[in-house]
Order: C-alpha cells, then structure tokens, then sequence
C-alpha cells in the first residue's frame, strides 16, 4: 500500500520540477491538480510564477490538463488563462479521469505526469494509474476543511516514507 501513496518525486513548487529530467525519462505531459497546486484554494487567481511555468513548459512541447474534483466553473476559468483542457469533477483518486485526461493529450501513461499537493488524491490516483507522480508542498496553508484533515494523515505518511524537501 505504500508504494501506491509514495511520489516518485517530492519538490517545493512547480518550478522545482526538473524538466530536463522528465524529458530524459520520456515524460511529454502532464496532469495537474488546481488547488494548492495551481491557485490557492477555492481561487481563481494565478500567481506569476505560475503562469510563467506553465509558459515555459508549453514552450519546451510539454501537454498538459488540469484534474480537478473541483465544479466546473473556476477550473474553466483558470484553464482558459493558461489555455490549456481540464477536467472537472474528477473523483480523484479514481483512474478514469487521469485515463480521459491521457486521451485528451494523445499520450501513453509512460509518456506522463501527475503533479498535485495531496497524497490521498493526487498521488494514490496517478499511481493507481501507471503514472510518473510529482509532490508539489501546497501553495498556502487555506484549506477545505476535509483536506486539513487529510493532511493529518499525509503528514504520518511522509514521515513513515521519510520524504522530506
């Protein structure tokens, strides 16, 4: 069980991501949570530094979408900034939304990555799925009240795993 919540990679923010190293392994695309990902929680607002990654990236011919088990509403919006898909309502973990989202980019499993803040969606889904999983420290300490509890949990298991950034 373990193996399905460990990231391959645990980094501080998106930019830490290694790109480099991702295209060594293959990696074109990648699927990424919104909240505390991308936005703080439940904003529609993008930080600079993230609307300049996600620049970058589409620039070096990475793919990506937005998976969110967030409405519909805000994801269209923030997707539309960033002029990428998404899917809403995700039910992450379950792996059908990463399967659509893989179709939606035209890509293998072996040829993605999952990028989000949680291990108990993010993670644990895009492992279940066959995926390469990125562990981003969430954007700010504002919560929904579910994934405060959550990150109870998250916080046993990153000691358990002995991640640490």
């Amino acid at each position: 069980m373990t193996t399905l919540l460990r990231p391959q990679l645990y980094v501080g923010s998106l930019m830490d991501i290694p790109l480099d190293k991702l295209r060594a392994r293959k990696i074109r695309a990648f699927i990424v949570d919104l909240d505390n990902t991308i936005t703080e929680w439940n904003s529609r607002e993008l930080r600079l530094e993230i609307v300049n990654w996600f620049s970058l990236i589409r620039d070096q011919g990475f793919k990506t979408c937005i998976l969110s088990n967030n409405n519909e509403q805000r994801i269209q919006e923030v997707a539309v900034k960033l002029g990428i898909p998404f899917i809403h309502r995700a039910q992450k973990p379950l792996r059908r939304s990463f399967r659509r989202a893989l179709d939606i980019m035209e890509v293998n499993a072996d040829e993605a990555a999952v990028i989000g803040d949680q291990i108990f969606t993010d993670i644990l889904g895009g492992n279940r799925a066959g995926l390469y999983t990125i562990l981003v420290k969430p954007l700010a300490r504002r919560e929904f009240m579910g994934t405060k509890i959550s990150r109870a949990l998250e916080l046993l298991v990153l000691r358990y795993l002995r991640l640490k950034i």
